[in-house]
């Protein structure tokens, strides 16, 4: 038995070398450690270590000390990546226990403090028209309070849209609590530190980075006005709408879908949601410019009030430079052992909405119709996530674990070599649980076509209105896995129709959805909208608001 524990946190990855030391994620660690077995793994170890993104910023920071504590009867400490270290000891704990102590005093007062200010955000009236400086450098801001994210959708979006913005404006200046795969090198990059206020409280640290973005924001951007702000929308954040007021500059809104309805329905009722709800308003009402990347999200907010001309929807898209058809994935098939095989490829991060556990569903039921193909078929899973117990699941139920391969994650640079090893690539995508539209772009979907892959789709919402049967893909009923099964044999069984379908797909992609014009169509509405507001202007009522338009 091992005498060493690493547990990893988040995103971390686990170590390459675990040098006999055992591994265990949090899930795991939660399904190994029942209450009534609690006693069995008291102080079993003699070492214990949590591998987070951050050794310095942990959510639930003196609870995950305390159970290394209990584990270890020796050494044990946060580390991340950067081989920071932050050892767990007595003094250690005290620390953390007083800062939970002041921090439980201070909670409520802080809260009223928030909601006060939110409200008298949303209450007051900005008559003006905000200009973009055509002298100035557009501010890109990033929230999110995740770090160490290799890969996935929000990797692409960001990058995508950083990356291309230059071709119509002055070079962006990067705001973000965290660095971005695929970004370019060029682009000025200022990391925001979020502190350490609440970390023991689930949401209030979101709501604490409000006061220190603020600040070091402006300390970045100095006297300098901006050309306008892009704030990709994050939980409980509403720096940007601050910002924009103080420069007087358009405010864009990147808004994906509610974090109120998202946690909601994919994972657990927010504690404040009230508040957040009332932010996420905030936002939505205060923004100059706001881009959806799909007709459902435009739809729900008409619904809560926003008008129509302050709505962009603009889908998701592709670097066609970095995905297609010529890049080289013969080292990835010899990685697993794929030469000679036809290759069924699926890329995410194993999302409620993603479909993962119903494409390894529809592939053991292809398999065990025809066991032929067992020799001649494989699965190649790349990612990781919340779905991948469900997906284990089918593969054991099906007995297919000999023809499935589970890359674990793989960073976004070599994303475009694993879908390259693939012959055919799946986007199993499931409708939402509460029965409203999907409201999904998925970013895979476009990297799908730009390969020149034959494609097998679910016929949901914007996928079903990028895709065309039998042109660009061959689309399949969502949550079908007999289906979908019946779909991936039609592609494995006809590869002239796989490579036709490629081919359209990736014409179809280099022409209509690449991130460079998606990065030209949010700089052409934001001028549009400026134009509009100086209209009204121009013809408002004595009380200066413009007649007809929402406020």
């Amino acid at each position: 038995m091992s005498q060493s524990l690493i547990i990893t946190h988040g995103s971390s990855p686990p170590p390459v070398d675990p040098g006999g030391r055992e591994v265990l994620s949090a899930a795991n660690l939660r399904e190994c450690i029942r209450p009534r077995t609690l006693w069995k793994h008291v102080l079993r170890y003699h070492d214990a270590q949590l591998l987070a993104a951050r050794a310095d910023f942990l959510p639930r920071r003196l609870g995950w000390a305390l159970v290394l504590r209990l584990l270890s009867h020796g050494r044990c400490a946060f580390t991340d990546s950067s081989e920071s270290r932050r050892e767990i000891t007595l003094p250690t704990l005290a620390r953390f226990a007083g800062r939970w102590a002041i921090d439980s005093l201070r909670r409520r007062t802080f809260l009223r403090q928030i909601s006060r200010e939110v409200r008298r955000l949303a209450g007051t009236r900005h008559d003006h028209v905000p200009r973009v400086n055509p002298a100035g450098r557009p501010v890109y801001l990033r929230t999110d309070l995740w770090f160490g994210v290799l890969s996935g959708g929000s990797v692409g979006h960001v990058a995508g849209v950083l990356n291309h913005l230059d071709a119509f404006c002055k070079p962006p200046i990067f705001l973000t609590t965290d660095r971005i795969p695929t970004a370019r090198d060029d682009i000025e990059t200022h990391l925001l530190q979020p502190g350490d206020a609440f970390l023991d409280f689930a949401e209030l640290p979101e709501l604490h980075f409000n006061r220190a973005c603020d600040e070091q924001a402006r300390r970045v951007i100095g006297h300098a006005r901006p050309a306008f702000l892009y704030q990709r929308y994050s939980l409980n954040n509403y720096a940007g709408v601050k910002l924009a007021r103080r420069y007087g500059v358009p405010l864009v809104l990147e808004f994906n879908g509610s974090e109120v309805w998202v946690s909601r329905h994919w994972g657990r009722r927010l504690r404040c949601e009230d508040l957040s709800a009332e932010i996420e308003d905030l936002n939505l009402r205060a923004a100059d410019l706001v881009v959806v990347v799909s007709e459902p999200i435009r739809q729900e907010l008409l619904e809560r009030g926003v008008a129509n001309e302050r709505i962009l929807v603009n889908p998701n898209g592709v670097d066609p430079a970095r995905y297609h058809p010529g890049v080289d994935g013969s080292a990835v098939r010899r990685r697993y052992g794929l030469d000679g095989k036809t290759v069924i490829g699926f890329i995410g991060t194993f999302g409620r909405w993603h479909g993962a556990e119903v494409l390894a569903e529809a592939f053991g039921r292809l398999v065990a119709a025809r066991p032929t193909d067992r020799g001649r078929l494989r699965l190649l899973l790349i990612g990781d996530g919340v779905r991948m117990p469900q997906v284990r699941e089918q593969i054991a139920r099906y007995a297919i674990e000999d023809c499935t391969v589970l890359t674990g994650l793989v960073p976004q640079a070599e994303g475009a070599a694993h879908l390259a090893a693939c012959d055919i690539l799946a986007s199993p995508h499931v409708p939402n649980p509460d029965g409203t539209p999907f409201f999904g772009s998925p970013t895979k979907l476009f990297e799908y076509m730009a390969m020149g892959r034959g494609v097998v789709a679910s016929d949901l919402d914007q996928i079903g209105e990028i895709l065309e049967h039998g042109r660009t893909a061959w689309m399949v009923p969502p949550a079908d896995p007999q289906a979908l099964a019946d779909g991936l044999r039609v592609l494995a069984d006809d590869i002239v129709l796989c490579r036709r379908l490629g081919a359209a797909a990736r014409d179809e992609a280099v022409a209509k959805h690449t991130w460079r014009d998606h990065a030209r169509r949010i700089i052409e509405a934001i001028a549009q909208r400026i134009a509009d507001h100086e209209t009204a202007a121009r013809h408002s009522t004595p009380e200066g608001r413009p007649p007809g338009v929402p406020i």
